[in-house]
């Protein structure tokens, strides 16, 4: 999996950034395009913890995991953060590799889009585990978070300024301007100092967004997958 991304993100900006660079009518939009490129693929890592859910499903882990001296909130808590941080160590390398083509304007601005990173990683991780403890079918979890993959990452400015999104329909850039893809890439573009295209102008509106969406899914993962393992159980 990891050689995979790591081919998918390199042909990515070899050959979509660049050749979409010199069609698309946007000042700097191989480093815009890059960061969101960064995000798109933390995004994408960090779902597959809920397959793991499934995983420990199958294999019985659920009575192991409740034997632990642990409280479930905590059990819960630590598969959400270890997924995010799991993704985020997968991801590290080619986020270096978008850092090295970017540049980096201003170190103080990038370490507050890097938190903001891992609390869009542990939030991405969490909707993950809710989603997959609410279908319990590891098909049926598959087919939605592809779909959800297809319409989140392109309804957000990951690869087309805000503007371009509303172009195309103003309802698509409604749902851009509340999509969690978007306050971290916009996010990320801050800290790294391609600023000329953001969409927001002030970052702690989407620092705000991010720290909701990780707040809301952490606690709505937390219950319901305290009261999927009650008793061991799955059904």
């Amino acid at each position: 999996m990891v050689i995979m991304r790591i081919i998918w993100f390199a042909s990515q900006i070899a050959f979509f950034g660049l050749i979409a660079s010199r069609m698309v009518a946007v000042e700097d939009y191989f480093r815009y395009y890059v960061g969101g490129l960064s995000v798109m693929t933390l995004y994408s890592a960090a779902v597959f913890i809920g397959f793991d859910i499934y995983e420990e499903a199958e294999h019985g882990v659920f009575e192991y995991l409740l034997s632990l001296p642990v409280t479930r909130r905590q059990l819960v808590l630590g598969r959400s953060i270890g997924g995010g941080l799991r993704a985020f160590i997968y991801v590290g390398p080619l986020i270096c590799i978008s850092l090295y083509v970017i540049g980096i304007v201003n170190p103080l601005n990038f370490l507050l889009a890097l938190f903001s990173l891992f609390l869009f990683a542990f939030g991405v991780s969490g909707m993950s585990i809710t989603l997959a403890v609410v279908i319990k079918s590891s098909d049926r979890f598959d087919i939605l978070m592809g779909v959800l993959d297809a319409l989140i990452v392109r309804l957000s400015t990951a690869m087309y300024p805000l503007s371009f999104v509303k172009e195309a329909n103003p309802i698509y850039g409604w749902i851009a301007n509340f999509n969690p893809v978007t306050y971290a890439a916009e996010l990320f573009r801050w800290g790294a100092g391609v600023e000329s295209i953001l969409s927001f102008e002030n970052p702690l509106l989407p620092l705000l967004g991010i720290v909701l969406f990780f707040g809301f899914f952490m606690f709505v993962g937390i219950v319901l997958y305290d009261k999927s393992i009650e008793g061991g159980g799955w059904r």
